[in-house]
């Protein structure tokens, strides 16, 4: 546990957008006595899922009503978690409070995910806010190190997984993605604006086509933090959908960074790979 996770204070402001995780992460807060309010990113948050926690709606491109409302919360700690569109600055509703720093947002804007998001937690932090991450506040929901389902990477899926550790490595400084598809030692596709669920929507594309020659069961998807990445903002995530896709694309397993990746629906997601004959390795930073 670092020095930010045991100073945690509560209640804490989660800034949730789609998807599972800003519940699994109110869920983990919960479970440790640590009080979660929920800022629900309108277009993005479950609305039926949220009403669960105590929570606010407002829009992208809200700071000064963000700000206001977890004061009056008494959140110090905040936590971006969910997933999130990037919207088109012509699209964001602007209030006062991000007018006012219109210039920074722009400049944030205009790089990767990952300069987007540690450019509006620096605004927060400005503020006297405390952005923190995952492994502070859920360290639960993240991918152990090992094989946690029952199959287990042969010599072939092993050097798939060094090649593409290596690929990803070489990427991150680009901010461009946080995985790769690697068979027998050729990378065969990049994750870009489509997301890891089209990455591998992909691959099977192409080996429906016959661009894939190697037979199925072969190849292993990586995912990775990209390096120089705030560890507090967009971990790499998996779960049972990722498992579907990589059973569709003809893959043998994912490998992940334990403790750095956030796995979603944990058992739903062995379960799946074990029916699917898949492995699901945690791999060491």
């Amino acid at each position: 546990m670092t020095s930010a996770a045991s100073g945690i204070a509560s209640p804490v402001g989660v800034i949730a957008g789609g998807g599972a995780m800003p519940f699994a992460v109110a869920d983990s807060l919960s479970q440790r006595g640590i009080t979660p309010v929920l800022f629900a990113l309108k277009g993005a948050c479950d609305p039926v899922r949220v009403e669960r926690f105590r929570h606010h709606w407002i829009s992208v491109g809200q700071l000064g009503r963000a700000k206001k409302l977890l004061r009056s919360e008494g959140c110090r700690d905040v936590i971006f978690i969910g997933t999130l569109q990037r919207p088109a600055l012509s699209e964001v509703r602007l209030d006062w409070g991000t007018i006012r720093v219109i210039g920074q947002i722009w400049t944030a804007f205009r790089g990767g995910d990952d300069h987007l998001l540690s450019g509006i937690g620096r605004l927060f932090e400005r503020d006297g806010f405390r952005m923190v991450g995952i492994r502070d506040a859920a360290p639960d929901i993240l991918m152990p190190a090992g094989t946690i389902a029952r199959a287990t990477p042969d010599p072939a899926a092993i050097a798939d997984i060094a090649r593409g550790r290596e690929v990803l490595g070489a990427l991150g400084p680009f901010d461009i993605g946080q995985a790769v598809v690697v068979i027998d030692g050729h990378v065969v596709a990049v994750e870009d604006i489509e997301g890891t669920d089209g990455l591998l929507a992909r691959v099977a594309r192409l080996r429906e086509a016959g661009r894939i020659r190697a037979r199925s069961g072969r190849g292993v998807l990586v995912k990775a933090p990209k390096s120089g990445q705030d560890l507090r903002f967009d971990l790499p995530t998996v779960g049972p959908k990722t498992i579907e896709g990589v059973a569709k694309a003809g893959l043998a397993g994912i490998a992940v960074i334990a403790g750095s990746t956030i796995a979603a629906e944990t058992q739903a997601m062995i379960e799946a790979a074990d029916r699917a004959g898949l492995f699901i390795q945690g791999l060491s930073a």
